[in-house]
């Protein structure tokens, strides 16, 4: 039996409906225990806590109410658990997507703040300046939208018009995917905050490409830890 709490949003997705477009939700995986330590995850295989999983499944009732036509995941774990979490209050299948996985960060995963900046003090402070950097010898946040970019866009060819595409993936990629797909130059995607987790951001198509229509939403006020902040 479904058991989901309809929300604004569906209201949201229903006028959508109308004109056929279709909206993109790019939701945050739930907390894990490197996301408690603020421990830097990237690739990483980190599982959910169970204070994660209890995120999951909370927010996956909010998302329910909007309808979802696709679901698509990373096919690292705390995505994925994030996705099943709604698949089954949907009876949807999950597909699953590398494409949507965190930064690549190399040398910092695995490392928390302090030993960050005590390790690679150069390299933290043009990261938190903003300035375009290969952290810890990984990937440019241009190469991650590369990438986050089109597995959304493979996932939209599945969304019938007026549908609703959940994208269960991850702070820094949701962030420079919101970026790019909203055509704002890359010196401008830090202005877009990051998402706390498991809490989401949509994206509704518009005359002139991808409009913001929420962002960082969720059921609960969440602090914003993790890779992206």
């Amino acid at each position: 039996m479904r058991d989901y709490e309809p929300t604004e949003a569906a209201a949201l997705d229903r006028a959508t409906q109308v004109n056929g477009a279709r909206n993109v939700v790019l939701w945050r995986h739930g907390r894990t225990a490197w996301n408690l330590e603020r421990r830097f995850q990237g690739q990483t295989d980190i599982p959910l806590d169970e204070v994660g999983l209890a995120q999951a499944e909370r927010a996956a009732r909010v998302l329910a109410g909007l309808g979802p036509s696709v679901i698509i995941a990373s096919d690292l774990i705390r995505a994925t658990r994030t996705a099943e979490t709604l698949a089954h209050l949907t009876d949807l299948p999950i597909t699953l997507d590398e494409g949507l996985r965190e930064t690549y960060a190399g040398r910092w995963q695995g490392l928390n703040d302090d030993e960050i900046i005590a390790r690679y003090p150069e390299e933290f402070e043009a990261f938190r300046h903003g300035e375009p950097i290969r952290r810890g010898g990984g990937e440019l946040e241009t190469e991650v939208a590369d990438r986050v970019v089109p597995a959304i866009l493979r996932g939209l060819e599945k969304v019938p018009p007026g549908g609703t595409l959940v994208v269960a993936t991850h702070g820094g990629a949701a962030r420079v995917a919101l970026g790019r797909m909203m055509g704002l130059h890359y010196d401008l995607w830090g202005a877009l905050g990051g998402l706390s987790n498991c809490c989401w951001s949509i994206l509704g198509e518009a005359r002139r490409g991808w409009r913001l229509l929420e962002h960082n939403a969720g059921t609960l006020l969440e602090p914003v830890i993790g890779d992206d902040e």
